[in-house]
């Protein structure tokens, strides 16, 4: 097990979703509702995770291999690249469902989520599996899994200053202390 991969598995899984989306008839409101409940639901967990757990080891790891500013530049732009994809759900849910302005939307959307996930997948996912250990990969995939299945009923979505996060989660590194950036009852992993 692999965080990158299980990162990958879930953004085969949103792309899954929006293709579900895609071939429901526009009259089935119901379905449509449904499918994109759990759509939305299953882009911010996703993104809370990333950013509890992946995104600061990311960090950890640029700094480790004296890469900093690439890692940092590409914290910066996920977590930017995170709140442009709350605000497209948020979107979504300013119109009735089956719409021509809500299939706009939930457009919208997939395309932010999009161009975010084929930037992470090319940059931060790449990085990470040539700065970390395939047993580290496998020790956050294990605490990654678990912050998803603790969290299976969704998680309240919250936009981030970016250039805030990275300065937080870099003040953690740098200190070792418990900070916001924290897996909740999970521990911060020591490096391998």
């Amino acid at each position: 097990m692999d965080i990158t991969e299980l990162i990958l598995d879930d953004h085969h899984e949103q792309r899954r979703l929006f293709a579900i989306l895609e071939q429901i008839d526009r009259g089935e409101t119901a379905a449509l509702s449904a499918i994109w409940d759990r759509l939305a639901a299953f882009l911010e967990l996703h993104a809370q995770a990333e950013e509890e757990i992946f995104y600061p080891e990311l960090l950890q790891a640029g700094i480790a291999a004296r890469r900093a500013s690439g890692t940092e530049d590409e914290t910066l732009d996920a977590i930017h690249d995170h709140n442009e994809i709350r605000d497209a759900v948020a979107e979504v849910a300013r119109h009735q469902v089956g719409t021509d302005d809500w299939y706009a939307a939930v457009a919208a959307a997939n395309l932010a989520n999009s161009d975010h996930m084929a930037e992470e997948e090319r940059e931060g996912l790449t990085d990470f599996r040539r700065l970390a250990g395939l047993a580290r990969r496998h020790q956050l995939a294990v605490a990654f899994a678990a912050y998803e299945a603790s969290n299976y009923a969704g998680v309240e979505p919250v936009d981030k200053d970016p250039l805030g996060y990275v300065r937080a989660a870099e003040a953690t590194l740098r200190t070792g202390a418990s900070g916001s950036l924290s897996v909740g009852s999970l521990k911060r992993i020591p490096p391998s």
